[in-house]
């Protein structure tokens, strides 16, 4: 099967000529995986530091391209993103390798937290552990912000664009497709105008800050062989990943029916996996909506524990789907095990969710690469990022809001409305732990899993001591 996708000449021993053998990558897409807390900002700036500060694998240019484009996709951006850079480097299955071990962690962490979620409940001890890990993330979440925007925003304009993206979502509700629609169109029309603030450069000596040039690292700024588009290559590929993510709904829908719960999750997941812009947080209000007041899956609270698992473990925030279809197909088991129904409906939930990321990068990257030097387009997917920047930011005051405070209250302002937080409601626990995780993480730049293991014993330690209240 590996070799049928691939569709390319075998790969030398040490990678496409750039002196990247693939056991090693798979070393360091292993660490990642196991590194990517904090969602989509905090992965996205593990990937940053690693492949491109520490492994200088690749530019920050064309790392930024990548990314650029990932935002424009249906999916968990950051799990794109690897996808993308682990084909860059060695083929089709290199992004298989990459975007699979990104996704592994959270799904074995989160199908073993809904086993003991299924059976025991909210247990106080593994709240405690996430109570910690929350004002972690948070700071981890906050430095992402700062480490991307640093990179992102290069200028006036950009930081424009960023703090235009964040009121428009923050106090408009501006939908996030449009945000990102606009920000292209800017971007697009100041490339071919050729104003300066929009063109992303390259070569030697071509990024500011110290930044990895594209061509000084170990990719170079070449497009590598298997890199090239090829329809014949686009069809098989795209035929042999659309087989495998629609032929087991269509299996499950002729097999056992419509109206069983395993064809409901899968097509329910199929249909996201399509229309999931803008990140996790912008589809999440949809699928608990569907999932609670449609399908009748879990309930509201229910809802907001799996949330707290998926942002508490690694891997993309949309593994929450994974903790619905657990719970779905564990309270309508049928004639199966609760436990067993519950584990083959977060493997098919999983499926029909990460198999079109794959098609989307296999389908579009190598065309996507050919167009890098297409000044306007660059041009255009610099402005999306700066959209993006202030798009995360957002993310990072809601998640500030609803970890820190018990309590928020909405305002109009100039036509729009903001959440402000109730200070009377204000966790001192968790502001003090999160402020303590932001000093070691901004200040003293301790690393990351340190962060989280110190700020999950606080958790518990609090707990054993206080109680959670």
């Amino acid at each position: 099967m590996m070799d049928s996708l691939r569709g390319e000449p075998p790969s030398p021993a040490v990678g496409q000529g750039h002196g990247i053998s693939f056991a090693e990558a798979t070393r360091v897409w292993t660490r990642i995986a196991a590194l990517s807390f904090g969602g989509p900002a905090g992965q996205i700036a593990v990937m940053h530091r690693i492949l491109v500060e520490e492994k200088r694998w690749i530019g920050e240019n064309r790392f930024l391209h990548a990314l650029n484009y990932c935002m424009l996709l249906p999916g968990p951006e950051a799990q794109q993103l690897a996808t993308y850079v682990g084909w860059l480097l060695h083929g089709t299955r290199g992004g298989l390798v990459a975007g699979t071990l990104f996704v592994l962690p959270g799904f074995v962490s989160i199908m073993a937290l809904s086993w003991i979620y299924a059976a025991f409940g909210n247990v106080g001890i593994v709240a405690a552990v996430f109570f910690g890990l929350k004002a972690a993330v948070l700071a981890i979440v906050i430095e992402a912000v700062v480490r991307i925007g640093r990179r992102a925003l290069k200028n006036r304009v950009m930081l424009s664009i960023a703090a235009a993206a964040f009121v428009a979502i923050f106090a408009f509700d501006v939908p996030f497709p449009l945000i990102i629609l606009t920000a292209g169109v800017i971007g697009y029309a100041g490339g071919r105008a050729g104003h300066a603030s929009f063109l992303v450069g390259g070569g030697h000596g071509a990024t500011k800050g110290g930044a990895l040039a594209d061509a000084d690292s170990a990719l170079g700024d070449t497009i590598p062989s298997h890199a090239r588009p090829s329809l014949a290559w686009s069809l098989r590929v795209s035929g042999a990943l659309l087989a495998l993510w629609l032929g087991p709904l269509a299996a499950l829908f002729f097999i056992i029916g419509p109206a069983n719960v395993f064809t409901s999750i899968a097509l329910f997941f199929s249909q996201m996996a399509v229309v999931t812009f803008g990140g996790a947080y912008a589809v999440l209000a949809y699928v608990a909506q569907q999932a609670v007041e449609t399908y009748g899956w879990l309930a509201p609270g229910e809802m907001l524990d799996g949330l707290g698992l998926a942002e508490t473990t690694p891997g993309p925030l949309i593994m929450v789907t994974q903790f619905v279809g657990f719970l779905g197909a564990f309270r309508d088991p049928g004639a199966l095990n609760p436990f067993v129904a519950g584990t083959l409906g977060g493997l098919l939930t999983t499926w029909v969710t990460f198999v079109p990321c794959f098609l989307w990068i296999f389908l579009g990257a190598p065309f996507i690469e050919k167009l890098r030097s297409n000044r306007p387009l660059s041009a255009a997917l610099a402005a999306v990022t700066a959209a993006v920047v202030g798009v995360i930011l957002n993310l990072a005051v809601w998640f500030g809001l609803h970890v820190l405070f018990g309590k928020v209250r909405e305002i109009s302002l100039l036509g729009g409305t903001i959440d402000l937080p109730v200070w009377s409601s204000v966790n001192g626990p968790a502001l003090v732990l999160s402020l303590a995780a932001a000093i070691a993480v901004l200040g003293f730049r301790i690393g990351m899993i340190k962060v989280l293991a110190a700020s999950s014993a606080v958790g518990v330690g609090w707990y054993l001591l206080f109680g959670l209240g």
